[in-house]
């Protein structure tokens, strides 16, 4: 991946962006600019990782190096502001009202419901077991993932462009809609070595309205990253399973 990718994906949601500036009452865009820089960052860790710290000689062949220095990164950004903050990243063991998480559960488990059926129909069967892939599976992509995109970014442009929706007593704002297509660029559309630009809008449209919204979902109606995380996961998981079934 060229490290102009990111850039692109940030260049895409802009329009979003802009969006959100005209529509909001009070913006502050400082918090966009950390967002940006936070986002950066985050991805060339990850992409940098290998290079930075590197496991490779004790035979891994997934980017553990890249999500490690992720977490780290994460971990930082949490433990620098206060306890309040970190609620609102998201970063603690309590949950919203049993009414609120129900209907984050239930939203999230229909969704994936849907999308282990079309996955049945569609993915490539007889793959062979691989207990590396089902570790990393299980760990790192929704741990660091859910923190950079679900925690951290939807709380700088929280910050940024003041939530003004209410449903069933949670509040949303543009940030989660910003949050939400961003997560489905950054999986569909990359800008390879050779600058050639790699788009599948189906894979973009697809992780935004099913993988991404359901998680973000039950993110903000459970009031904690731990249920996202393990949402994520758990999808990660049913990708890998229907590969060997």
């Amino acid at each position: 991946m060229s490290p102009l990718s990111p850039f692109i994906w940030i260049l895409v949601i802009s329009p979003l962006l802009l969006l959100a500036y005209f529509k909001t009452e009070k913006s502050n865009l400082k918090y966009v600019a950390f967002f940006i820089l936070y986002f950066l960052a985050d991805i060339f860790l990850q992409q940098y990782g290998k290079v930075v710290f590197p496991l490779d000689f004790i035979g891994l062949k997934f980017n553990w190096s890249g999500k490690i220095l992720s977490l780290i990164l994460g971990l930082i950004v949490i433990f620098s502001v206060s306890k309040e903050e970190r609620i609102k990243i998201g970063f603690t063991s309590k949950a919203n009202s049993k009414t609120q998480l129900k209907f984050g559960l239930l939203f999230f488990l229909g969704f994936t419901l849907f999308d282990f059926v079309f996955k049945m129909i569609l993915f490539p069967k007889g793959g062979t077991f691989d207990l590396e892939t089902f570790l990393f599976q299980a760990t790192m992509p929704g741990l660091t993932e859910e923190i950079a995109f679900r925690g951290i970014s939807l709380w700088l442009l929280n910050k940024a462009f003041a939530p003004k929706w209410k449903y069933r007593g949670i509040e949303f704002g543009w940030s989660f809609v910003i949050i939400t297509v961003l997560f489905g660029v950054g999986h569909g559309m990359v800008l390879d070595q050779d600058l050639h630009l790699k788009f599948d809008i189906i894979t973009i449209v697809y992780l935004t309205l099913i993988s991404s919204l359901s998680v973000g979902v039950l993110r903000c109606f459970s009031g904690n990253l731990i249920y996202s995380v393990l949402g994520h996961n758990t999808i990660n998981l049913i990708n890998a399973i229907i590969r060997i079934l």
